[in-house]
């Protein structure tokens, strides 16, 4: 992608940002609800995500018929249900388990792939993570975990650095593979309430989901703006270039020279957590976006829950974004699926309130 054109998408963008913020319908959406992954062995499934505090509260099946009628997908599938502790708010997984899947999914690629899909945790405990993943390579297994990065990402550490005036920083690092995509942190000096819980059942110490990552390809970052003006989220700021002089994203996507991508978060006015974030590289990557679809195995789809359903379908109509009739889903929930321009799917839930109160205000707490 040249240089000009990079520039005067990034200016397009802002413009186009700028009047989402200022103009967001009052959909009640949640953040993201589900990370919802489709799985060929389920018991290995509910015992990888039970080491990081994941557990069954429900399931349900339906028939090929029903399945195509609401997912497109010409398939029995059963379904399960898992949260995290007492996270009912955001940050859920949902396993699908088709009886005929439509193939192997975006799978076990290389960083900055088109179509991958990253789910973020927050961790207590960094290294021990790393460490497990990386004897898992060691042995053989198609995990690529990368080494634990850290920066003051808030602008958050401050004067000479001593003994006594301790670092406020965040710690983070991927790993890529053929099972799941994660993206763990960890927090030095500081709290966000609300923002990653760690229950005492959590063997691996980690939270719910807090946000998720989205590779994508599209013209520019204007292809998500219906996020904004059909389902309410805002846009945290305008897109921004991030490259291999930025030491975070360079270790987490593991950059090589001269690589750069466009970013850009948007977040539910209802919830700090269940954020998204959107990378478009600029320069050439694999493409796996066809197989970034249900019915294949992987992370395939998203969800958010609101009360105002219809009012949400009505906005994605007027978008021409092409959704599903508005139907009972397998958990006999009113709902309706849709495929954006940029290869999201996303399935909306009429859900009203949850037990875990979603946090509104974004606060940094020091704890030094």
């Amino acid at each position: 992608m040249k240089n000009i054109f990079c520039i005067t998408l990034f200016l397009i963008t802002m413009a186009e940002t700028t009047a989402q913020k200022n103009n967001l319908p009052d959909t009640g959406i949640s953040g993201v609800y589900e990370v919802v992954q489709a799985v060929e062995d389920l018991d290995f499934a509910i015992k990888y995500f039970g080491e990081f505090g994941f557990t069954v509260i429900d399931s349900s099946e339906i028939d090929a018929i029903t399945a195509s009628r609401v997912y497109g997908v010409d398939s029995a599938l059963k379904s399960y249900r898992l949260q995290n502790g007492n996270i009912d708010s955001h940050g859920l997984l949902r396993l699908l388990v088709w009886d005929t899947p439509l193939g192997q999914g975006v799978g076990y690629s290389p960083p900055e792939t088109i179509g991958q899909r990253m789910s973020v945790m927050r961790t207590k405990d960094i290294f021990r993570i790393y460490d497990i993943f990386s004897a898992a390579r060691s042995d053989g297994k198609h995990w690529l975990p990368t080494y634990p990065v850290s920066d003051d990402l808030f602008d958050l550490d401050d004067g000479e650095k001593s003994f006594f005036n301790k670092p406020v920083i965040v710690r983070e690092n991927a790993v890529y593979g053929a099972f799941f995509n994660h993206v763990f942190f960890q927090r030095y000096g500081y709290h966000i309430p609300g923002y990653g819980t760690i229950g005492d059942k959590s063997p691996l110490r980690t939270s719910e989901f807090t946000h998720h990552d989205f590779i994508i390809s599209a013209p520019d970052m204007s292809v998500l703006s219906y996020l904004s003006s059909a389902l309410g989220l805002k846009a945290e700021d305008v897109p921004e270039l991030d490259g291999d002089w930025s030491k975070g994203p360079k270790a987490v996507f593991k950059m090589g020279d001269g690589e750069a991508h466009w970013y850009q978060g948007f977040v539910s006015p209802n919830n700090i957590c269940g954020k998204l974030k959107f990378f478009l590289p600029t320069s050439q990557k694999t493409d796996k976006s066809h197989l970034q679809k249900l019915g294949h195995l992987g992370i395939t789809m998203h969800t958010f829950y609101t009360e105002k359903l219809d009012l949400v379908y009505k906005l994605v109509q007027e978008h021409n974004l092409d959704p599903t009739a508005i139907q009972s889903n397998e958990y006999k929930e009113r709902s309706f699926v849709f495929t954006c321009p940029a290869g999201c799917t996303w399935q909306l839930i009429e859900k009203g309130t949850t037990k875990n109160k979603p946090v509104t205000e974004l606060k940094f707490e020091l704890t030094n």
